[in-house]
């Protein structure tokens, strides 16, 4: 599926400019011509996808649009590509979480290559937030039992430990570590360890 691209300027001969360069590469834009229009209609966040942001726009600010963003939740990656840069504004917008700060007028290889880095790092944060819903699923189908000798090895101690700590017999526990090791899908103890690190089980 083609990324999406969502570029907000208020320039529309830029913007039509913009739109056929990347469409022509393959990817997917939608247009607006001020923050509030894309506040409006969030972008889908479903699909790989990068925000092209001009800082001098009508209403609400390049800048604060990010800030706006960001206090939505919005994960979407922001590239922005401004006529009016200065180092304080490129500053202050890397500091908030943007990818790339550039100046108009500015060649294809170096907008593109902002892009893709873009879009990288959405796909990063897209799969270790679909990582931790399918950890925390997985530790959901654990019984109770099982998540206590799941910390417990975590933790390092050894079966005949953790049968004293929990007043049961070796047998169980080795069974009930059995099950946390296919219930979390661990291929080994220290694939158990990253995910009860992961999952905040321990430190």
């Amino acid at each position: 599926m083609p990324a999406n691209i969502y570029l907000v300027d208020d320039d529309i001969s830029f913007r039509t400019a913009m739109v056929r360069l990347l469409e022509a590469s393959g990817f997917q834009t939608k247009s607006y011509g001020t923050g509030a229009e894309l506040l409006d209609q969030l972008p889908d966040e479903g699909t790989d996808g990068c925000i092209l942001l001009d800082v001098d726009i009508p209403g609400v600010s390049g800048p604060d649009l990010q800030l706006r963003l960001n206090a939505a939740g919005s994960r979407l990656p922001v590239i922005f590509l401004t006529g009016h840069g200065d180092i304080p504004t490129s500053v202050r917008t890397i500091k908030a979480g943007a990818e790339d700060f550039l100046t108009k007028p500015v060649t294809k290889d170096v907008l593109f290559d902002a892009i893709n880095r873009a879009l990288a790092r959405c796909r990063r944060t897209r799969h270790d937030e679909g990582g931790a819903v399918l950890r925390a699923l997985r530790l959901g189908s654990l019984t109770p039992r099982e998540r206590e000798v799941f910390a417990l090895v975590a933790r390092g101690r050894m079966n005949k430990q953790i049968a004293y700590e929990l007043g049961t017999t070796i047998r169980t526990v080795k069974a009930h570590r059995h099950n946390v090791m296919e219930k979390m899908a661990a291929r080994s103890i220290a694939e158990l360890v990253l995910s009860a690190e992961q999952l905040g089980l321990i430190s």
